[in-house]
């Protein structure tokens, strides 16, 4: 889905620009929200084909990406862009991305089926409700529960409850083998 772009200008990128675009494979690499100005300079990018020919076309400027992976495997993801003469995106805009990740892998996980997604990819991961799944990618950024719930804002013990049921949906005894298990997928 895309809003505020010609379809056109999509056809052609499907047609061609994905092609010689400089900047989607890094920032799918990162598996993470990532402003455009961390994976290429602005000046650069605007020195390609892509930027002049796609991007400039429908006056998008400043971007930012969040990919979704469930099972090791993109499943969706989020592009926003902005014209030149607003600020470019920042720290706050990516904390935002972060805290809509699960919620966004979560719908997308549903839209692709659900039970089926896990029963596909064998990944025990997609048995975590959106919560769940927000605290354990918390947990394997090595995040304390006291932090956890500070981010969320909500009491130590709740955090404590979802890290419960997050260690029997995952079939792990400790903190590590949650890490383990995003490391893996």
């Amino acid at each position: 889905m895309y809003l505020n772009m010609d379809p056109a200008n999509i056809a052609a990128y499907d047609r061609y620009f994905q092609q010689c675009d400089p900047i989607t494979l890094k920032l799918q690499a990162r598996r993470e929200a990532t402003l455009v100005t961390q994976v290429m300079p602005q000046r650069d990018l605007m020195r390609t084909e892509f930027f002049n020919d796609f991007l400039a076309r429908d006056g998008l400027h400043w971007g930012v990406n969040a990919y979704s992976f469930a099972g090791g495997r993109n499943i969706g993801d989020i592009r926003i862009w902005r014209g030149r003469r607003r600020e470019n995106f920042d720290g706050r805009t990516l904390e935002l991305l972060r805290l809509i990740e699960p919620a966004f892998t979560g719908a997308l996980v549903r839209a692709a089926g659900g039970a089926a997604a896990v029963v596909v990819d064998g990944s025990p991961i997609l048995k975590l409700s959106v919560r769940e799944f927000e605290i354990a990618r918390m947990i394997s950024d090595d995040l304390s529960d006291k932090e956890i719930a500070h981010r969320l804002q909500v009491e130590v013990s709740t955090v404590r409850t979802h890290i419960e049921r997050i260690f029997a949906k995952l079939g792990v005894r400790r903190r590590s083998g949650v890490a383990s298990l995003f490391a893996r997928h």
